[in-house]
């Protein structure tokens, strides 16, 4: 095989890894086959089974040692406001009456949301509420004029 193939080879792999966002995997082996194309551009002499073995080792050692800290990396750098957990403290408008206690429905963001009462009184419909927090997709709201 000779040196342009484990190129080609590599930039295909690249392409695949482009292919399939987040994954992370693919481009440790598109390492390997251009590290392998550089030996067998430097060295024409070495049998396709060392070149195979400078391709396995490379890929293998190079995803082994980064891919972690990358993947790592790339997942602080998201932005934390994507979470369903930064509605709290939110306002919230309630859909419905809600008592003491009980599940309603309240819009958030323009969606209508399964809202509990967590306050002392009663949710008047059309009332503002603060969002004490989220337990699944359940809000646990508290009146605007008890909210901590």
């Amino acid at each position: 095989m000779t040196w342009w193939m484990w190129i080609v080879a590599g930039l295909l792999l690249l392409g695949i890894e482009l292919l399939t966002p987040g994954s992370l995997f693919w481009i440790f082996f598109a390492v390997g086959a251009a590290a392998a194309g550089l030996a067998a551009a430097l060295f024409p002499e070495l049998p396709l089974a060392a070149l195979a073995l400078v391709f396995s080792a490379v890929s293998l050692v190079s995803l082994a040692l980064f891919r972690k800290p990358l993947l790592e990396r790339m997942n602080r750098q998201m932005p934390p406001e994507d979470s369903v957990d930064n509605l709290e403290r939110e306002v919230a408008v309630a859909l419905m009456d809600i008592a003491p206690g009980a599940v309603g429905k309240a819009e958030l963001r323009g969606a209508a949301w399964t809202a509990a009462n967590a306050s002392s009184v009663p949710i008047a419909a059309a009332q503002r509420c603060r969002v004490d927090r989220v337990e699944g997709l359940t809000l646990i709201l508290r009146a605007e004029s008890e909210s901590r």
